[in-house]
């Protein structure tokens, strides 16, 4: 699957989710506004029925106009312009309201005028279990009119979302859908970045073993032709090339077996007390033909008082090889390297800078991953399998050093190794 196929898919997927989700939000708040619609109509027309039954049973008749006033989303006030029977009251208010299906909890109070104050009714409840957990008592009193009565749902919200169940349900559905399809792009587009890795891998191990194996096969062709090896100075510069390119090979294959006893857990470090005074000139003078070779400069700066750690010998100097290969390998013209070794309060910090290529800002967030490379399409200029820094980052980690990078595409790269708590 390619980049655009990826896009499009991903493009597609997230449409098609923001649109159901959209949809569902809007079924979801419309289911919950008609509800509140006819929340709002069944109690107007239960209170004004009631209303209208005090009337008719004291002789009285009710206001023309605002009978039936809501002041809050749950709480409403009756006019009816004469005194109440709170007994009354209550058996006409739950009348009226079962008969329109509206079986919900409430409380009432009346308004004394007499003492300018609302005298709590009672509390109707037809799940008395909820009462506990809902604060009763606060219904205010009303100035504009003079015999009214009020009434408050106070779980009109949860009566609401018990009637929305089969859309709370839904909405349930819909969201461990997107949950399911945000992973399963993750999971996607993680699959395609690894196989890409993979198909580098392969086209990168192939370009690497080509040159030390083709030279193995010519080499021992030429010795199995001749048995006067040790006398012919010829030959024996061809079992020179035979034995440093099996050591190439070699060191590749340890490398990878290395590694995968580090991801298995199965390696141990073998650590002793490391003069890095000590260690560094010695990993820099082999790098250093190389770098002479290609025209470079390389330049140590170390200081004069010795900086002990604790560390083991033979990973210690195959990551600092591995820095200084790369800083070789990914030059620009000819290698500049240079490699300072500085000593910080409870720490020590090892530089490597070079002036080559550099990395951009989007790959150096997995420069440190197994297998990858920066990529360069089909160009195979640069050989190597992906695994240097990887093998330097897990290194690292196992001596609870700390390993940063910083870098400028075409600008170069410093890579810094801290050794804490060393023995200064």
């Amino acid at each position: 699957m390619n980049n655009k196929t990826v896009k499009r898919v991903v493009i597609l997927g997230v449409v098609a989710m923001a649109g159901i989700i959209a949809i569902q939000s809007y079924w979801v708040i419309s289911t919950w506004n008609i509800n509140e619609v006819e929340f709002n109509q069944k109690v107007n027309l239960a209170l004004f029925n009631t209303a209208k039954d005090l009337a008719d049973l004291t002789g009285a008749s009710l206001p023309a106009r605002d009978v039936v006033k809501q002041r809050t989303t749950n709480y409403y006030i009756v006019n009816v312009a004469f005194e109440i029977d709170t007994s009354t009251l209550e058996y006409f208010l739950q009348r009226e309201l079962e008969s329109l299906a509206i079986n919900i909890d409430y409380e009432y109070a009346v308004f004394d005028c007499h003492n300018d104050q609302m005298v709590y009714g009672n509390y109707v409840s037809y799940s008395p279990e909820e009462k506990k957990h809902i604060q009763l008592g606060n219904l205010p009193k009303d100035s504009e009119f003079v015999y009214y009565f009020g009434v408050k749902f106070p779980a009109r919200s949860g009566y609401l979302f018990g009637k929305m169940q089969l859309s709370i349900f839904f909405s349930i559905i819909l969201l461990v859908t997107v949950v399911f399809f945000a992973y399963a792009m993750a999971v996607m587009l993680r699959q395609k970045r690894l196989s890409e890795m993979q198909k580098d891998f392969i086209n990168n191990m192939t370009h690497e073993f080509k040159t030390p194996i083709s030279t193995i096969k010519i080499s021992s062709d030429v010795l199995l032709n001749n048995d006067l090896v040790k006398s012919d100075n010829r030959l024996m510069q061809y079992a020179g090339i035979i034995r440093d390119q099996n050591q190439r090979l070699n060191s590749q294959v340890e490398k990878v077996l290395q590694l995968a006893r580090i991801e298995g857990r199965q390696f141990q470090l073998k650590k002793e007390d490391i003069v890095l005074q000590e260690i560094i000139p010695l990993v820099t003078a082999s790098c250093m033909i190389a770098v002479e070779k290609a025209g470079g400069k390389l330049t140590v700066h170390l200081p004069e008082k010795p900086v002990v750690i604790s560390a083991d010998r033979l990973h210690l100097t195959n990551i600092l090889h591995n820095l200084l290969d790369n800083a070789v390998k990914y030059c620009r013209e000819v290698p500049v390297i240079h490699v300072e070794l500085e000593i910080r309060p409870k720490k020590a910090v090892l530089k490597i800078t070079d002036q080559g290529l550099g990395i951009s800002k989007s790959h150096q967030s997995h420069i440190f991953e197994k297998f990858y490379r920066v990529p360069t399409g089909n160009v195979h200029n640069i050989k190597g399998f992906g695994l240097g820094l990887f093998y330097v980052k897990n290194i690292c980690r196992a001596h609870r050093w700390s390993l940063d990078l910083e870098s400028e595409l075409n600008q170069g790269t410093v890579i810094s190794i801290g050794f804490p708590q060393a023995s200064i």
